[in-house]
């Protein structure tokens, strides 16, 4: 018996919703980044993109656990000198929650160009309408 490998052309590619209301941040996470990956269908190829649409809605309402929503820090540099910026998690939480949910997927993906196509397949959004209707997706449940 011959090992199956995917081939770009035949793969079906799903669209899911996915619901963050009360989702732990780190949990959301680990169950949303096998579905990018495609490790979740049985047709997995590590070198080929076999994942699903995933769509995040009620990103404004994850939680964290622990001491995290008062320490957890956000780090990015300007380039310029002494540009090295911090943004807390309640502050990020504020203005961009998207961002929160968008870091933490992308750093459980492969770190080269699969990794960058995996993460276009993730929409994430605010509050509980999202405008992907036309690809009648499917909700799935995580907890």
């Amino acid at each position: 018996m011959k090992t199956f490998l995917a081939k770009k052309g035949q793969i079906e590619q799903k669209w899911r919703v996915v619901d963050a209301d009360g989702a732990v941040l780190g949990r959301l996470a680990a169950k949303v980044a096998p579905m990018l990956m495609g490790k979740t269908k049985p047709i997995y190829t590590p070198n080929v993109d076999t994942g699903d649409y995933v769509i995040v809605v009620n990103a404004d309402k994850i939680r964290v656990t622990g001491k995290k929503a008062d320490t957890k820090e956000y780090d990015y540099y300007t380039f310029y000198p002494g540009g090295h910026k911090y943004v807390s998690f309640a502050e990020m939480m504020a203005k961009k929650p998207e961002k929160v949910i968008e870091l933490a997927v992308r750093r459980m993906l492969p770190k080269n160009k699969l990794g960058r196509d995996m993460l276009k397949k993730l929409k994430i959004y605010r509050g509980a309408e999202h405008e992907h209707q036309a690809q009648q997706p499917e909700k799935v449940e995580l907890f």
